[in-house]
């Protein structure tokens, strides 16, 4: 792998806040601006490698082989519409793989030991997890440098946070002591909504600096985009939404160079 190479794990553990959107989007962003980006799609459902044009019957192979050790990651990436972004397709086979490898002692090291191979050649790695916390989402921890977490703008978004920062804590301890958090994005906010109001102040008061000033307003055309196999940046780059991930990859950025630097 690249020494350069910045792997962020796009993680939470509840369904529908907008997890895939945003990976699928923030790598879309990233690549525009010029790097080179692989997104691995780690959910068996697959909407990242839909989302962004892979038909089921393209994904030859996939994430599952990637994890059982039959390619390499570099066999796996399918180039996309996007230039400049790749993706590792995922199938229904990775349903399976929990049973596959569980008694493998290096069971929760499968993809970053993938991701280790040399020639590979991205700037950036976004990895896209299953809506639960399992031996996929660990992986994608345990390769991680640092994770990014989708929040939606809804009640009950501080207590799923808490589940999932522990977690984080969890993995620092045992398998990946240098695993950080990139941020916190607030996603499918509505301004007219004081209750979303409401949960974008609470969740700066708990995790200050971490949540990034983009927020991810609700918006109808990054809902249609998957439907098309884009992007919404792609679909429709003038929409609010699309507007808001190009932000956050700008947010990014400066934060992982503030990394570097440090």
């Amino acid at each position: 792998m690249n020494s350069r190479t910045r792997i962020i794990t796009v993680a939470n553990q509840k369904g529908g806040v907008g997890k895939t959107t945003t990976a699928i989007n923030l790598a879309t962003a990233l690549a525009a601006i010029g790097e080179n980006v692989l997104v691995v799609d780690l959910d068996p459902q697959g909407n990242a490698s839909t989302g962004l044009g892979i038909d089921r019957e393209q994904r030859m192979v996939s994430s599952y082989d990637v994890l059982t050790g039959n390619a390499g990651v570099m066999e796996a990436a399918m180039e996309t519409a996007v230039p400049g972004l790749s993706i590792v397709a995922s199938t229904l086979d990775l349903l399976g793989i929990e049973m596959e490898i569980s008694s493998a002692p290096d069971r929760v090291l499968k993809l970053r030991n993938a991701l280790n191979e040399d020639g590979i050649p991205y700037s950036y790695v976004l990895v896209d997890c299953p809506p639960s916390l399992n031996l996929l989402t660990l992986n994608a921890m345990a390769a991680a440098d640092s994770i990014l977490v989708p929040l939606q703008c809804e009640f009950f978004a501080l207590e799923g946070l808490s589940q999932l920062l522990e977690t984080v804590e969890q993995v620092r301890g045992s398998i990946n002591p240098h695993l950080g958090i990139q941020g916190i994005v607030l996603t499918m906010f509505d301004r007219r909504n004081n209750l979303a109001n409401q949960v974008v102040e609470d969740v700066r008061a708990h995790m200050g600096d971490a949540v990034y000033d983009t927020i991810i307003p609700r918006n109808v055309r990054v809902s249609e985009a998957p439907s098309y196999g884009k992007p919404a940046i792609l679909y429709d780059l003038k929409c609010s939404g699309s507007q808001a991930y190009l932000q956050l990859a700008s947010e990014v950025i400066r934060r992982e160079r503030r990394l570097r630097a440090a």
